[in-house]
């Protein structure tokens, strides 16, 4: 089968690669749709952490944001799994240590991230192995593209979750990219008044066209008073303007990263009585998500700005833009 395969930094092409076998436990899925992001981007570009912690090595075969249909099972899955669109999880713990057995299997720390640490080879192929246990069933009200944003949705999900939101609460999320802007919707579904910060003219003019018409720049960003804050940028100095931006008493959300260290005084925390909440993985967001999407009450499709071909994604991860794309952040691939 065909797939997408990073041998290098800045190196990725298609290559014909044994196809998966559903091994105990597992199922074999037939990818229709699989998106990228920025820890695609990291991977490609070789400044991911992983590959300096020495957990993921080259090469890579990437793709963690996907759906597609169960072609084959493993021994002990049900058979009724054969035929059924899905999409899964991307953080599959071990299963024993306590972590999991608590319902922290994301954080485990003998976890294996699907395309992304080794173990797992990703979604950005013809075909994919994953556990039944990390699958999730999507329903015909949820069709590819956005069964292909549920895992992205669910980090989205989790954060505008942890803001502990009331409907006319106002809440700035910083970095109008794709999770910014679902984070963007997902607030704007419970009732909030949503503000977003951003730098690019070109991303607050996305967000501006979608609906968010309260999207600004730096330095027309106006003060008001902030409910909740929600870093979704890479902005090393954002962490620690997050807290001084935020009402006392409420909640700063941390679901950006930075690709150099942030520094945040814990004093401003502490003194403000502020809430800090950190968010990992969309593991447990993602029933939540599909539940939402199903429902219409938000409709990830718009951020999508072109489907391509797997042959076409190499230049894309290097950073060119078909001259067809739409505005949005987020690529897909049809396979």
């Amino acid at each position: 089968m065909r797939a997408l395969v990073i041998t290098a930094p800045h190196r990725a092409e298609v290559q014909d690669v044994d196809p998966p076998i559903a091994a105990p436990g597992d199922v074999v899925v037939d990818v229709q749709r699989a998106g990228i992001c920025g820890t695609d981007i990291e991977l490609f570009t070789g400044e991911m952490q992983y590959l300096h912690d020495g957990v993921t090595t080259f090469p890579v075969r990437i793709g963690h944001e996907w759906m597609g249909t169960v072609s084959a099972v493993g021994e002990g899955v049900d058979a009724s799994w054969v035929g059924r669109r899905v999409t899964g999880d991307t953080m599959q713990g071990c299963g024993v240590c306590r972590r999991c057995l608590t319902g922290r299997q994301h954080v485990c720390a003998f976890r294996g991230e699907l395309g992304i640490r080794d173990g797992r080879p990703g979604a950005l192929a013809e075909q994919v192995a994953v556990p039944v246990c990390s699958l999730l069933a999507l329903p015909d009200t949820v069709d590819d593209t956005a069964g292909a944003l549920v895992e992205p949705g669910g980090n989205a999900f989790r954060s505008v979750e942890a803001a502990h939101l009331a409907p006319g609460d106002r809440v700035l999320i910083a970095g109008p990219g794709t999770i910014g802007l679902l984070c963007a919707m997902f607030a704007r579904a419970a009732g909030a008044e949503v503000h977003l910060l951003g730098r690019s003219e070109r991303s607050l003019a996305f967000a501006r066209s979608i609906g968010f018409e309260n999207a600004w720049a730096d330095a027309e960003l106006p003060a008001l008073e902030w409910d909740a804050v929600i870093d979704a940028s890479n902005a090393p100095a954002m962490p620690s303007r997050a807290v001084r931006l935020v009402e006392p008493g409420k909640r700063v959300v941390y679901v950006g990263l930075a690709g150099t260290r942030s520094e945040l005084d814990t004093r401003e925390l502490a003194l403000a009585d502020v809430t800090a909440v950190g968010i990992l993985s969309a593991s447990p967001g993602l029933a939540g998500t599909i539940d939402a999407y199903a429902a219409g009450a938000v409709d990830p499709r718009p951020l999508v700005a072109a489907t391509v071909a797997l042959d076409e994604l190499p230049a894309i991860l290097a950073g060119q833009r078909p001259t067809s794309a739409g505005p949005g952040p987020k690529f897909h691939v049809t396979l």
